[in-house]
């Protein structure tokens, strides 16, 4: 197994790696919609709070030579799940391709780091 923390990348929140690989599988911990230059400071909304998630795990799967056209599967938190689920769905399908859609979980959560709306881990296969 090989343990990631990408430089640069966003700040952990708790005592975890960024990634995780093993067999050619690469796990990536669940981000937060805050920056690497501003730790806790997040935007405003869940579609600001997706585009930052998102942009996290960009950042996260650069380092390790990875893009989103990796993922195999992705799990979603949200903590305001009947308000946000609609417009969450929205701004994360446009990372993806309509035919390269990875396989997903979303659920609701009570509560999460930093008082996000917002987390999301990926699942990753590399080539």
């Amino acid at each position: 197994m090989k343990f990631h923390m990408i430089s640069g990348g966003p700040k952990p929140v708790a005592p975890f790696s960024h990634a995780v690989e093993t067999d050619g599988f690469v796990f990536v911990t669940g981000q937060m919609p805050d920056t690497p230059q501003a730790p806790g400071v997040l935007p405003d909304g869940i579609v600001a709070q997706t585009r930052a998630v998102m942009e996290n795990l960009k950042v996260v799967l650069a380092g390790l030579d990875l893009g989103l056209e990796h993922v195999v599967m992705t799990r979603i938190y949200l903590t305001r799940f009947k308000e946000d689920y609609a417009a969450m769905n929205e701004t994360y399908r446009t990372y993806f391709p309509p035919d390269r859609l990875p396989a997903r979980t979303c659920v609701g959560v009570t509560g999460l780091a930093y008082d996000a709306l917002i987390e999301i881990d990926l699942v990753c296969r590399r080539p």
